[in-house]
């Protein structure tokens, strides 16, 4: 069939639902809802047999779904009805939420039902829970959904005939739904109402007596002080003391400036706040804020990096680096790197980099320093002779950190997860991180420009079956956990260990001697620098938007297929 996905932005849900009805043989394009003649131009020239809308912000106009099938997918339990469905579920702790997939009608959330699916609604982040649960739950339900509609008998079943949906129409949740209280909020209740809110729209508060919105908490165990007041920094974070305890806070978005990180938008005034050091790279015993962090199980050392939304400054860079650095001295046979359970990384930090523009600097130099420390990252990394490397993809990984993950010896990935291994979205940035040396020698010249060039997601399968990947592992978070941890531990004893390491410290000097790595990434940063400086604006251009979180005015080309100079209108079957 062809399917087209209707959304307000290529978000994760939207490039997973893609690439996994592609999978299964459909003809999918993509259009953004920008405006209603936009969408009703985009249906007449692909003529879909179907429509889905998987991220909407707003209504299909009757002009769309009165003449075509539209399954809108919402992140509610049946009867749920309203654009703050999950914000709801979180802050008033639900234990148990689903998703459900409708037909567009006149009145929003109201029509028939297609499909649902149920998951236990755990404490986290509202982005966390979208990325996983609610990712995994519309997915399931889409493709029960697409199958029901394709065999032309299933009858959707009105939503008043809905037996026992205790679901209801619920308000926008404004910023005095998510009001805190620091004096009687106790530290459960903060940590629902900013997860309620984290990725969008935050909670509006204040920091050292400015308005700011707040994300990215983290609960803290052991240190206390005053109810509200900013008690200790690490890193990036900053510590704010609660009713019965205290809050790590990663993010806050000042007014008229962007979402950064907390030490870094309140940069004079966290100065004066007392820091809060961890014992060197060891994960703490306790609850606590911690980005970066290793334990070991017997011969296999676990290194856990955790930014937020996947996003690497050029601190982060160099302090991981220190850290991996430390971790290849330890006495492990196999070093695994876990990333965040959201994101294993996207690369640079867009937003840190439009800061210093912001700030009156230099986005160039910025960038210029940030890919330079990615780089010395991936370096580090390639240049591990004592021990076998996994980067273990418990969450998505785009860009700059695809090619990372690809820098160590295996790479096994959860099978939901989705890879983005391409740059030039980012304003037709040419990228580095050594993956001129890395993806063709995994997949083929052929292949790697083929990737670059189509800019499409790889599903955990497709990577597996193209050579970019080692092996995607099924199951859940836990699940995949558990997983890596036995299948390292079964590398670190295998018998033949010391030979793969020996094949390993060969393969990498006969592929200096036939090209160094120095090379590679001289002629990278070559292209780098155009971007960054050349009389080219479209990097910057591209990430002032994204940072900016502009409103799309029009869909990629590469998502589009029915905008393709070459596409004809189907014929009418």
């Amino acid at each position: 069939m062809r399917i087209l996905l209707l959304t307000h932005a290529f978000n994760s849900l939207t490039q997973r639902l893609g690439a996994e009805l592609r999978q299964r043989g459909h003809e999918i394009s993509v259009e953004f809802d920008i405006a209603d003649a936009v969408t009703e131009e985009a249906v007449a020239l692909f003529r879909p047999h179907l429509i889905v809308a998987p991220y909407l912000r707003r209504a299909i106009p009757e002009s769309i779904w009165s003449r075509c099938v539209c399954l809108i997918v919402h992140p509610g339990i049946v009867g749920d009805r309203g654009p703050s469905a999950l914000d709801w579920a979180i802050q008033e702790g639900e234990g148990e939420w689903g998703v459900t997939v409708l037909q567009a009608q006149a009145q929003m959330d109201a029509g028939p039902v297609w499909a649902t699916m149920g998951f236990s609604l755990r404490s986290a982040k509202k982005s966390s829970i979208y990325r996983h649960e609610v990712t995994q739950a519309a997915t399931a339900a889409v493709l029960l959904a697409v199958q029901r509609f394709e065999s032309g008998r299933f009858v959707p079943t009105a939503l008043s005939a809905w037996p026992h949906a205790r679901g209801r129409l619920r308000p926008l949740m404004k910023q005095s739904d998510r009001l805190l209280d620091w004096q009687r909020d106790d530290t459960a209740a903060v940590l629902r109402k900013i997860n309620a809110a984290d990725g969008y729209p935050g909670v509006a508060d204040s920091l050292f007596d400015q308005p700011c919105h707040l994300f990215d908490v983290w609960p803290e165990a052991s240190l206390r002080g005053t109810p509200g007041a900013v008690i200790a920094r690490r890193e990036t974070a900053l510590l704010r003391a609660t009713l019965d305890g205290a809050v790590w806070i990663g993010h806050v978005k000042r007014a008229d400036s962007i979402k950064l990180p907390a030490t870094l938008a309140f940069e004079s005034e966290a100065k004066a706040v007392p820091c809060a050091p961890l014992n060197d790279w060891w994960r703490a015993d306790a609850a606590t804020w911690q980005d970066i962090a290793y334990e070991e199980q017997g011969a296999v050392g676990f290194l856990r990096f955790e930014f937020y939304n996947g996003a690497m400054s050029t601190s982060q860079c160099e302090r991981l680096r220190a850290a991996l650095a430390w971790a290849k001295k330890r006495p492990v046979h196999v070093l695994v790197l876990t990333g965040g359970q959201d994101f294993w990384s996207n690369g640079i930090h867009l937003n840190v980099i439009e800061a210093a523009s912001l700030a009156d600097g230099s986005a160039a130099d910025e960038s210029w320093r940030n890919i330079n420390a990615m780089n010395d990252l991936a370096l580090e990394l390639i240049g591990t002779e004592q021990q076998i490397t996994v980067a273990a993809l418990g969450g998505n990984v785009g860009a700059g950190g695809c090619f990372l993950a690809r820098a160590a010896d295996l790479v096994w990935t959860r099978e939901t997860v989705i890879l983005n291994p391409h740059y030039k979205n980012m304003g037709n940035l040419y990228g580095s991180e050594y993956w001129t040396y890395l993806l063709p020698r995994r997949v083929g010249e052929e292949a790697a420009h083929a990737i670059m060039r189509d800019r499409q997601p790889l599903t955990a399968q497709r990577a597996v079956e193209i050579g970019f990947t080692d092996a995607w592992i099924p199951g859940d978070r836990v699940a995949f956990g558990i997983e890596v941890a036995r299948r390292a531990g079964r590398l670190a004893a295998e018998p033949e260990l010391s030979s793969r390491l020996a094949v390993k410290r060969e393969t990498r000097a006969r592929d200096e001697l036939t090209k160094p790595l120095a090379a590679y990434r001289e002629e990278e940063l070559a292209q780098m620098r155009r971007n960054f400086y050349g009389f080219d604006p479209s990097y910057h251009i591209a990430r002032h938007h994204f940072v900016q979180k502009s409103l799309a005015s029009w869909t990629p080309r590469h998502l589009a297929r029915h905008r393709d100079l070459g596409w004809t209108i189907p014929s009418s079957d």
